[in-house]
């Protein structure tokens, strides 16, 4: 329990207006994104510096508190919650763009800068930055760091890690570690800066970033195409890839997806398709001619059921903005949403897609699917009740018998939401206990006391942070 005194010496540290204790303020900060999981921290900080950052670590080193960093909480696997209370250092109020670099090509921020905010900073200078999680209006830069965030582009530009040059970061001993920088080749020593990239802030404390930025593209052709069923639309996805196109956007719904999607936004979405792909190709403007000729008439040859072509930029921009919506749109539906994070190799999404379908009805549950078919990472979610035991128990074993198939076609439990708490003991399944052992090596380096953000990822051997399943769904007490 966090003493008086600790209280007192972080307001005198970081001012009271950005320290909360009581626990009517403590309730947001205990939850994320990730259903079913909720833990109150014992004091939340909001530091505006780095020098704040390591003041109110060295603070909760003194008190044995542990530190879970937090951005703006849009965490879709816990990595954010406090599972062991302690101190929350939440970064938003580190908000400035420091720089824009057009000279180097390159910015750099603090970590609680909005995602879309650089984004807008930066193409208003005619720049350019790629990654788009769903959540760019709200998420932080340094929680994309964290979780080494994808989204809709991550096809053809990459993901966050792709993007980010330095980092400085606030390690659990005091020291400041500085790694990267702006010139475009550097390979001396260790690449930590690669290693605190989706490290879900169990290493360091992220406060400043720099990224790679680069030109825009000069046109862009975005279709939208429907299907009568979904293995056609997978192999849609497979033939535009081996025709060695790579749109920067290839998406896809089902069609519980599609429906709760039009009851949203109410665009004019066909209700009856299996399948919808928004695809997206861009560049040079004899390229883009190009590779859209070329994905029109592979969509044709596969027998799309419709192929649209956006006829102006803003009609473009709606419909992209339609499937950012997804998850919103589902969540509507019922108490519960469960997001999950499976990824294949592209040669296998038409059969996911059936194992989803099959074990939907083995199961007898609400499921609807979305995701960046292009690069494979598929959401299939759950829409349930966490009251109802026997359909949370039903969704667990739901997700369960489908990772196992995943990562026997050799995917992946997670592509970009991390693994935090949710997924731990699939990461395991994964990798094996000799790549956890390794990570735990790492982590001891790094943090040889276990206070920085505990729990997470793998369990370290403390009964408080071993998984316990609660009502058939994966959470953490």
């Amino acid at each position: 329990m966090i003493s008086t005194t600790a209280i007192e010496h972080l307001k005198e540290k970081l001012g009271a207006q950005n320290v909360l204790y009581e626990k009517e303020d403590l309730l947001v900060l205990g939850y994320d994104s990730t259903p079913g999981v909720h833990h109150l921290p014992e004091v939340v900080v909001y530091p505006t510096s780095t020098e704040q950052v390591l003041a109110a670590m060295e603070i909760a080193q003194r008190e044995g508190l542990p530190i879970v960093p937090r951005g703006s909480g849009t965490g879709l696997s816990g990595g954010s919650v406090p599972v062991q209370g302690g101190m929350v250092i939440c970064l938003t109020r580190m908000n400035r763009i420091l720089e824009i670099d057009e000279e180097n090509l390159t910015a750099t921020v603090e970590a609680g800068v909005v995602t879309l905010d650089l984004f807008n900073a930066v193409a208003a200078k005619g720049l350019f930055y790629p990654p788009d999680p769903g959540s760019q209006k709200i998420s932080t830069l340094g929680g994309n760091v964290m979780e080494n965030a994808g989204g809709l582009r991550g096809l053809k530009y990459g993901v966050t890690r792709d993007y980010v040059m330095a980092l400085k970061c606030v390690l659990p001993d005091g020291s400041i570690l500085t790694t990267g920088g702006k010139s475009v080749k550097d390979v001396a020593g260790y690449n930590f800066k690669d290693l605190l990239c989706g490290s879900e802030g169990t290493l360091g404390i992220i406060t400043e970033i720099t990224v790679k930025l680069i030109p825009p593209p000069k046109d862009k052709r975005t279709f939208l195409a429907y299907f009568n069923d979904m293995r056609t639309a997978g192999e849609a996805v497979s033939k535009i890839i081996a025709a060695k196109i790579i749109p920067s956007t290839m998406e896809i719904m089902d069609k519980a997806t599609i429906n709760c999607v039009e009851d949203y936004v109410k665009i004019g979405l066909p209700r009856q398709m299996a399948a919808l792909l928004l695809i997206e190709v861009d560049g040079h403007p004899a390229m883009v001619a190009e590779e859209a000729e070329a994905v029109e008439k592979i969509l044709r040859e596969v027998n799309a059921a419709e192929v649209h072509v956006a006829k102006t930029a803003e009609e473009a921009a709606s419909l992209a903005a339609a499937r950012r919506t997804a998850l919103s749109a589902l969540a509507r539906v019922s108490p519960t949403t469960l997001l999950e994070d499976a990824t294949v190799p592209r040669s296998r999404l038409a059969d996911t897609f059936d194992e989803i379908e099959r074990l939907t009805e083995k199961y007898q549950l609400k499921v609807g699917t979305f995701g960046h078919a292009g690069d494979g990472n598929l959401h299939p979610t759950v829409l349930c009740d966490e009251r109802n035991a026997d359909e949370m128990q039903r969704a667990h074993a739901f997700y369960n018998e489908l990772y196992e198939k995943v990562l026997a076609w050799g995917g992946t439990v997670s592509g970009e939401h991390g693994i935090g708490l949710a997924k731990k003991e699939y990461l395991a399944r994964q990798i094996g206990p000799g790549g956890v052992a390794v990570m735990k090596r790492i982590k001891q380096s790094f943090d040889p006391k276990g206070l920085l953000n505990p729990g997470k990822i793998f369990d370290e051997g403390d009964p408080c942070s071993k998984p316990h399943v609660e009502e058939g769904f994966r959470v953490s007490h």
